[in-house]
């Protein structure tokens, strides 16, 4: 080839093809002292992750599960009305279908559910019904509606009704 050429990328590679190297995991976040380690991680969107990492602590991951090396203790998130119970059973399902007893699912698995309220007042029939199944293959932690949080004021304790999710993140009273 001439050398004023330009070349392009050689596509036959003789002899074996290394391996790039992985990237290492970030450091993990590191808590304040006295705090808990844990990740809000939604099973859908607008599930209120942001709003509990608010009031609760811990770290907003989003709809993103936490990869090796950071925060690996998971508080799945949903709301209650049927497109979120729906989410939240497809993501416990993932979850226990991928080899449950591998070290990577284990430190994954969510610790429990927290199912946040998606209107005030009590869940009809066929949700609570859902609720239910939910219940049977993890803790579940109900947060009711709030109209504070609606406007956008986090600033008060977290609500009545909510004191195991309370003592599980280490948030105070």
């Amino acid at each position: 080839m001439r050398p004023d050429m330009r070349q392009g990328p050689e596509i036959w590679i003789r002899g074996p093809v290394p391996v790039p190297e992985a990237a290492s995991p970030p450091p993990p976040v590191p808590a304040p002292d006295g705090t808990r380690r844990f990740s809000w991680v939604g099973a859908h969107g607008g599930a209120g992750t942001t709003t509990l990492a608010e009031v609760y602590g811990g770290q907003d991951r989003g709809r993103r599960w936490p990869g090796p090396g950071e925060l690996a203790s998971v508080l799945l998130v949903a709301r209650t009305h049927a497109t979120g119970l729906a989410a939240a059973g497809r993501a416990l399902e993932a979850m226990n279908s991928r080899n449950s007893m591998t070290a990577m699912n284990a430190m994954n698995a969510p610790r429990a559910l927290v199912l946040v309220a998606d209107a005030p007042g009590r869940l009809p029939r066929p949700l609570a019904q859902r609720v239910r199944l939910l219940e049977a293959s993890v803790d579940v932690h109900r947060v009711p509606w709030v109209p504070a949080w609606r406007l956008g004021d986090l600033t008060g304790a977290p609500p009545r009704g909510t004191e195991s999710l309370a003592r599980l993140t280490g948030a105070g009273r």
